[in-house]
């Protein structure tokens, strides 16, 4: 039992930072196709700008996947609490 509880534990602390990910990501993907342009950024962000946006996309595909909306949220660029 202690056993089970404790890898429960451990599997939370690890998974809840991927749905975090997964969440910010589904707040911003209005149209669910596991991107983001910058009209669905703008909607939640009206600020961004071309140039911020830019800086998000790290592939140059003129999209934000997960991985590039953790890393904008890392480096501050977009806020989830906002």
């Amino acid at each position: 039992m202690k056993k089970t509880t404790l890898t429960l534990a451990v599997l939370a602390t690890l998974l809840t930072p991927m749905l975090a990910r997964a969440d910010m990501l589904a707040d911003l993907d209005t149209n669910a196709d596991g991107a983001v342009t910058i009209d669905e950024l703008q909607a939640v962000y009206p600020d961004m700008t071309a140039e911020s946006f830019s800086a998000m996309d790290i592939n140059d595909d003129g999209l934000l996947d997960a991985d590039e909306i953790t890393a904008a949220e890392e480096a501050g660029l977009i806020n989830q609490d906002s």
